[in-house]
């Protein structure tokens, strides 16, 4: 660290506390060189988080996208925008634990669904008709019968419920195909 004083590059740290938002180390420092005294902060610095999209394009995650897909997805629910915010904080801190692969938009959507499933069943078909670009009726049936049997299809590394086939769902003796199982 170099004094602003006199630019000497030896000093001392006299105190050292966290600073009033917590998100900084704040340090009093004192020049050997000059004897003054200055202040210095230590913050973590982020590591941008990129997201590898379908095509292979590359991009900075956007909070702001993902909320505003939540919110589109739950207009006229009543779901407090506190509730969604935190969402958005639990999907981009559970990616930033993501190591030795590159983070998927489809990660990024498949845990956007999961947390929908909890919070809000329409939302969550809402958000999946979208995300998952139904063509037809018939798709949107296939999640309503994954949404009341299973939750959901399993996210990359989970494991499905027993005896159902990841790419088939069984209800009332009619087998639906999952969308992604084409």
């Amino acid at each position: 660290m170099r004094c602003p004083f006199c630019t000497s590059e030896e000093s001392k740290v006299v105190d050292s506390r966290d600073s009033e938002s917590g998100d900084a180390i704040r340090r009093r420092r004192e020049c050997l060189t000059c004897e003054r005294r200055y202040t210095t902060y230590e913050r973590i610095e982020e590591v941008p988080l990129v997201v590898v999209k379908s095509d292979g394009r590359e991009e900075l995650f956007r909070r702001e996208k993902v909320l505003n897909g939540l919110l589109r997805a739950c207009e006229k629910r009543g779901i407090p925008l506190e509730r969604l915010e935190r969402t958005v904080d639990d999907i981009e801190n559970d990616l930033r634990r993501v190591t030795g692969r590159p983070v998927t938009s489809r990660m990024v959507g498949e845990r956007a669904l999961r947390h929908l499933r909890d919070i809000d069943k329409v939302a969550y078909i809402r958000f999946a008709s979208v995300y998952r670009q139904f063509e037809d009726i018939e798709e949107f049936q296939q999640e309503l019968a994954r949404l009341e049997l299973a939750g959901t299809e399993p996210l990359p590394g989970e494991q499905p419920l027993p005896g159902i086939d990841a790419g088939e769902v069984n209800v009332d003796d009619t087998i639906f195909t999952t969308p992604h199982a084409r």
